[in-house]
């Protein structure tokens, strides 16, 4: 891409994966915009001070139609990051921020003929309804979401979907990695959101001609997540419960596994999609292609802070959670991606990051019972 190009703009530039890949692309030449509402959730403080001072920071909501059109003036490549996320109770306000703004976003460009040359919006790997799956049975398998009634009865596993005389097959799965092709359709409104988003621009792309890339992050984490948001982020809520000496709350038997990836490598996979055309009008996974279960996850975190705290499992599940999944990141290797921080070293940096932020509150224990009253954390039976 000539320099003469090289200009993004980066909706939700003020948070995790924005700020990183804002400082990113300024270190590689870019003239960076920033588009953030400060979303209070997550900026309590207002605007961060990791905001890099050489990008041009206007804040606003991008569902705003006005606001979006002129953030968009001269824009090359567009990395739609900004999105409502987590577990939050609301839902009108998913579709509008998510869906809405999404969709309204494109038209602008398309409206008003905008010289945007390619958008790489931030998809999920809650695209999919559960990971892949191996059945000693029946080999390579696609699961179904697990219905509520088997986690209220406590079990926890995921199940061969594959029909047999007299039913399903059944048998408990492991967890393989799950490529790009795996049916899903997202099983929460925040899921549900995020599916809308990567399809939007994907069909926008292939109407308009404007290359597009959708990049399904799994779980992403780092220095700058937010301490703030009791909703989103475990390692941030793990972090934050220890260090007020409170257990870290563990759902289902906390044996669900989480790819977990470094913030830079997600800010990494963006700019190597935006200056290739390999992976143009695709879905695109980035993670670290590796397991980590909630209770390993929990231990680390306890032993990097040194607190001798065990997790708090007390028969609880969030509906439409994914059980395990493993990104296939064989796509987005094809360009050159290769996952560099592993689990341990970027807990370290985050948990060293954490230790100048201040003091820490634990604001997960304030809406624990506002979660479970809207059945957004349900209880197994006794």
């Amino acid at each position: 891409m000539p320099d003469h190009q090289k200009r993004a703009l980066v909706t939700g530039g003020a948070g995790l994966i924005g700020s990183h890949l804002t400082d990113l692309l300024i270190r590689e030449g870019w003239t960076v915009r920033i588009l953030d509402n400060l979303e209070p959730n997550t900026h309590k403080q207002g605007k961060p001070a990791w905001v890099n001072p050489a990008a041009e920071f206007r804040q606003g909501e991008v569902q705003e139609y006005e606001t979006m059109r002129a953030a968009l003036e001269d824009i090359d490549v567009v990395f739609h990051q900004a999105a409502y996320g987590g577990y939050m109770p609301q839902m009108a306000k998913y579709v509008l921020v998510n869906s809405f703004g999404t969709a309204q976003m494109l038209e602008i460009i398309r409206d008003h003929n905008l010289p945007v040359k390619k958008v790489v919006v931030a998809s999920s790997q809650v695209a999919y309804s559960e990971g892949a799956a191996y059945c000693p049975e029946h080999g390579n398998v696609v699961p179904k979401l697990r219905p509520v009634e088997q986690l209220r009865a406590g079990d926890f596993a995921v199940h061969c979907p594959v029909p047999v005389s007299g039913g399903v097959c059944g048998k408990v799965t492991a967890s393989i990695p799950t490529p790009e092709s795996t049916p899903g359709g997202g099983e929460t409104v925040y899921g549900i959101t995020k599916v809308d988003q990567e399809r939007l621009v994907l069909l926008w792309g292939k109407q308009t001609g404007v290359p597009t890339v959708a990049l399904r992050y799994s779980c992403t984490y780092g220095p700058r997540q937010s301490l703030f948001n009791p909703y989103t982020g475990v390692i941030a809520i793990f972090c934050t419960r220890l260090l007020n000496d409170q257990p870290p709350v563990v759902y289902e038997d906390g044996e669900q596994t989480r790819d977990l990836c470094f913030v830079e490598d997600i800010a990494r996979a963006n700019l190597l999609v935006a200056t290739t055309d390999t992976l143009d009008g695709l879905p695109v996974n980035v993670g670290s292609g590796q397991a980590t279960s909630v209770n390993r996850l929990a231990r680390i975190i306890a032993e990097k802070l040194g607190k001798n705290i065990e997790p708090l499992t007390r028969g609880e599940f969030r509906p439409g959670e994914i059980r395990s999944l493993i990104s296939d990141t064989s796509r987005i290797q094809s360009i050159g991606y290769k996952p560099s921080v592993t689990i341990e070293e970027g807990i370290g940096r985050y948990i060293d990051w954490i230790g100048t932020q201040g003091a820490v509150k634990d604001y997960f224990a304030e809406i624990e019972a506002g979660l479970r009253a809207k059945g957004i954390v349900q209880s197994v039976r006794a």
